[in-house]
């Protein structure tokens, strides 16, 4: 390879800006060139993007060196897929300047929501060489007519943050759309098509390149960087760890010292968990630290996109001294100023928490610097069990989904909405994707009697009959305008809430906002957007129109979907960080200024070993409360909590309420607990999961909510008109009335059976939840009796209040009961 033209020029072109390429580049350049596809892995900033990106313009230069004669124009050359839009237009520049230094003629063109109708109208009468795209717009250009030719010329496609898409329906449409192409340049040239994954923080890089590239007649490699990116984790201590902490309390109060931290560095990055907590902490340093105006902006995606455009520009430019922002900054966009950054909160995982570490000191030589921030006082353990797990690179699995039917669906009507498709040849291509690996001949036949027919439930309705056999060209076809045109506004796999734009009532957008929130205000009240104090005024033709408004009293808009779980591989990390607080002599910060609150709790109940499981039970005057601290996130806790509350009635009648957090949960009730050693065991047992859980839950009723996104993804929903979007209920009323119609008269829907299957799998995470039962049946567990809230309890009653109280009351409330597990202590 290093005697060749292409790598020559590429290597004189580093050379003259006093570089030279990395052994991983050279070795994904050589793998290229040998026709291999594979999945990089480097650190954030070692040049991951060039590695890829330059490996098909030195074949391209090898490949114009050996022509005696000019070629026809090329065409596309090269496919980028990004899950961001953000991240393709900052890629598209650096591209672009790398192709004019490199004096290629080729053109770089993006294609995602934000394109221009006349924009892609160009892409398609001339293709760019290199063309960045979301999964969604990949799907939408297959959608279109005679697009087999695009593809001619095409030798490569790159995912781009792989481990962003892979383990969602959008890296399944990503398979779906790898399969098809494949197909067609099969058909109609003797290329070969060479797929490359690009990732740098992921558990399961063998099973990642497997997904992306499944077909076992393929050359496969996958190319480690030998390097390793220097990451300072510094944690910011309060004066005074809280003896009881509860979630939300510390963080605003430690704002000051976060005033020198973004002093001192060139640009910070802010991250915050959600863009409710984004709104709050850019309100709260601007009233702490009025300087800031003008060199602060927010960032999240609920903001007017051409106002992301500009904070992204000022980012890049240096105008801007501090963002704050949430993932819609996390992944790999570049921003050279940006030299440190600050998490807010926990991450809920180490791979987040790294890869948000990765967008400062973004050059290899340079050290990332994040500050975390915690908002209770047990969050500086997480840090610790981060810190731990950077060290010994133990980063999350991404599990790749399985069979989910509403993407194929889908799938289908989109290849039948742009050229059609032969069922035979399409059958074989998806069969040779890893998420229908397993795909029946008749779940086939089933998906496709569903688009030309309804399935067995909606035969007499012609809006379910999509698809039809040209009877010409033997192929499968959408006819119907109308129904292609409502099929290309939905395609995609992400269904959100309802979003109202918000606008001046002057003119100019500022963001959006969710429709549950708007219903819940009146003219005249006042709240937080893109950083903005705003007035509501009304609503009209689905925009919310608004005033700006001088009042510093506002509420801040929630989102829905805004607190992520702990990942199983950090709560294996912390349970072990909680066994060392008071067993070992260490020289951890973190755990050093923690250890009076463990030793409070010690005192109290007990500190749980790594072996050993703690169940509390603690009388109070509210009633009798059963604490257990599984640290397996709040969403498995959920079900476990009704599992247990479940296998106790059936000792005794009994009713419970339930709390939770992502420690551990709570069962409260007004009769007191059957429970001692050898119940306790029975009730946490693995045996009988299934058929436990669905008595414990409404499995149906939680199946219907998660049938509602199924049912929009696969089209039997019609969402609505762009800025004529149905309501929420109008959506949820019509997904419901499906599910009972298929549950009554339909029960082999493999629709109905996906929302039961995604239900228990994703939902209630019940693979997770039967290792967790596993891992306590192995455990002592230790029984222990209170008469007041523990250290480790308090959190999770704190929050089993705050949905029914004011912050007024919380606050009063709270501090009711610290005094009197004090006044007891004493």
């Amino acid at each position: 390879m290093k005697k060749t033209m292409g790598y020559q020029h590429v290597l004189k072109w580093l050379k003259t800006s006093k570089r030279k390429p990395f052994p991983f580049q050279e070795k994904t350049w050589e793998s290229y060139l040998q026709g291999y596809s594979g999945v990089v892995n480097a650190p954030t900033g070692f040049g991951k993007t060039y590695s890829v990106f330059l490996a098909p313009i030195i074949a391209y230069l090898n490949e114009e060196h050996g022509q005696s004669k000019k070629k026809k124009k090329l065409g596309l050359r090269m496919i980028w897929i990004t899950p961001l839009r953000s991240l393709a237009k900052d890629l598209a520049r650096a591209m672009e300047e790398t192709l004019l230094e490199l004096n290629i003629d080729w053109t770089v063109g993006v294609r995602n929501g934000d394109t221009s109708v006349s924009d892609r109208q160009k892409q398609k009468r001339a293709m760019p060489q290199v063309l960045l795209i979301t999964p969604e717009s990949l799907h939408l250009l297959l959608a279109q007519k005679n697009t087999d030719h695009l593809f001619d010329d095409l030798t490569c496609i790159v995912a781009d943050e792989w481990h962003e898409l892979l383990g969602t329906k959008r890296g399944v449409l990503v398979e779906l759309a790898l399969s098809r192409i494949k197909g067609i340049i099969r058909s109609r040239t003797d290329r070969t098509l060479r797929i490359w994954g690009i990732s740098a923080t992921i558990g399961n890089l063998e099973e990642a390149l497997e997904v992306l590239q499944p077909d076992h007649m393929v050359p496969k490699i996958i190319v480690k960087a030998d390097a390793e990116k220097k990451i300072r984790i510094q944690s910011i201590i309060p004066d005074t760890i809280e003896m009881l902490p509860w979630a939300g309390h510390l963080g605003i109060k430690l704002a000051d010292k976060l005033i020198p931290i973004i002093k001192k560095s060139k640009t910070t990055l802010v991250f915050t968990n959600t863009r409710s907590q984004a709104e709050i902490w850019f309100q709260h340093l601007l009233k702490i630290h009025p300087d800031f105006a003008g060199q602060m902006a927010i960032h999240h995606g609920s903001i007017d996109f051409e106002l992301r455009n500009w904070i992204e520009d000022a980012l890049h430019t240096g105008i801007l001294k501090v963002v704050i922002c949430t993932s819609s900054l996390d992944l790999g966009v570049d921003f050279k100023p940006v030299d440190t950054v600050v998490q807010v909160g926990s991450p809920k995982g180490v791979a987040r928490f790294l890869q948000r570490a990765g967008r400062s000191g973004h050059s290899p030589f340079e050290t990332s610097k994040i500050y975390f921030m915690p908002t209770h006082a047990l969050e500086l353990l997480e840090v610790a069990a981060i810190k731990t797990a950077a060290k010994t690179q133990q980063i999350e699995r991404r599990e790749p989904f399985i069979l989910p039917f509403d993407v194929l669906i889908q799938y289908l009507v989109t290849l039948a909405v742009g050229d059609g498709f032969d069922d035979k040849i399409v059958f074989d291509e998806v069969k040779n994707t890893f998420a229908f690996s397993e795909l029946l001949a008749e779940e086939f036949a089933w998906c496709m009697q569903f688009i030309t027919q309804g399935g067995n439930s909606l035969q007499a309705y012609p809006e379910f009959h999509k698809v039809v056999l040209d009877e010409e060209d033997g192929l499968w076809k959408v006819t119907s305008r109308q129904i292609a045109m409502r099929h290309r506004l939905h395609i995609g796999t992400i269904v959100s809430d309802a979003m109202l734009k918000v606008k001046f009532l002057t003119g100019g957008y500022i963001g959006m906002i969710e429709e549950y929130f708007v219903s819940k205000l009146k003219p005249g009240d006042r709240f937080n957007l893109a950083g903005r104090s705003l007035e509501f005024v009304m609503v009209r033709d689905m925009l919310v129109l608004v005033r700006r408004s001088n009042h510093k009293k506002t509420i801040t808009p929630s989102w829905m979907g805004g607190r992520l779980p702990l990942s199983s591989n950090l709560g294996a990390i912390l349970r072990k960080k909680y066994s060392q607080v008071l067993t070992e002599n260490h020289e951890e910060e973190e755990l050093t200024v923690i250890k009076p609150l463990f030793e409070l709790q010690e005192s109290i109940t007990h500190v749980p070993l790594e072996h050993e499981f703690l169940v509390e039970l603690i009388k109070t005057k509210e009633g009798y409360h059963l604490f257990a601290y599984p640290f397996e996130g709040r969403l498995v806790h959920e079900v476990m909590a009704a599992l247990v509350a479940y296998r106790i009635s059936k000792l005794m009648p009994i009713t419970f309420s339930i709390a939770m957090n992502d420690y551990g949960f709570e069962l409260l009730s007004d009769q007191e607990i059957p429970m001692d050693d050898a119940i306790v065991y029975e009730v946490f047992s693995p045996d009988n999961l299934s058929e436990d859980i669905n008595a414990s839950i409404n499995g149906t009723e939680m199946a219907k909510r998660k049938f509602r996104d199924i049912a929009c993804i696969s089209g039997l929903v019609f969402q609505g008109y762009p800025g004529k979007y149905l309501k929420n209920k109008q959506i949820q009323s019509s997904s419901s009335l499906f599910f009972d119609v298929f549950e009554s008269y339909d029960s082999k829907n493999l629709l109905l059976r996906q929302a039961y299957d995604e239900n228990f799998h994703y939902q209630l995470e019940e693979p997770r939840l039967l290792r967790a039962l596993q891992r306590i049946q192995q455990s002592t567990i230790v029984l222990k009796s209170a008469e007041r809230f523990t250290p480790f309890s308090f959190p999770i009653k704190v929050d089993s209040m705050r949905e029914s109280m004011s912050s007024e009351e919380l606050e009063a409330r709270i501090e009711r009961m610290k005094a009197e597990v004090f006044k007891n202590l004493d």
